[in-house]
């Protein structure tokens, strides 16, 4: 099962709605500190809706100790970024890769891209010269799901 990461969020009801996926999912759910507010805050529960108990969460106060458990365990990172080239879809997906999303204003620091493993991009169509300029990003939560979602169909059809 990939696990899903999240690198300094900022904003409690996408870290809620992203917890709700994980829950319904089976999925793991890594937060990087500092986060941008306190997991008891009112908008990330309702976001999440009663489904907190079921999520497998775990905290990590620094990236450093995020990287000690992920050395000791393996796998893949793969950071997603509208920086990156490759689109999402051209990967084979692994059950122990570690799926890396950054905050919601500004993203991954450099730091961290080189770190990944690799880097993945969700393309999206640019808006054309004659229109207003095209979207920079998709809200964390919906990325985190159309990526997950492939991981977990790809992983699944392996393992039929």
């Amino acid at each position: 099962m990939p696990s899903v990461v999240l690198y300094q969020p900022q904003i409690p009801p996408n870290t809620g709605n992203v917890g709700r996926t994980c829950a319904a999912t089976g999925t793991p759910l890594h937060l990087i500190e500092p986060l941008g507010f306190s997991l008891s805050d009112r908008e990330l529960k309702r976001a999440g809706l009663d489904y907190w108990p079921l999520i497998d969460l775990h905290r990590h106060p620094c990236w450093e100790s995020f990287c000690s458990l992920r050395e000791r365990q393996g796998g893949r990172l793969i950071a997603l970024s509208s920086h990156a080239a490759q689109p999402y879809t051209s990967v084979d997906f692994q059950p122990d890769d570690w799926l890396l999303f950054g905050r919601e204003s500004d993203g991954l620091p450099a730091c961290i891209h080189a770190s990944a493993d690799m880097r993945l991009v969700i393309p999206m169509r640019h808006a054309s010269r004659h229109q207003s300029p095209g979207v920079r990003s998709l809200n964390l939560s919906v990325s985190v799901a159309v990526v997950l979602f492939e991981a977990l169909r790809q992983i699944d059809c392996k393992s039929r």
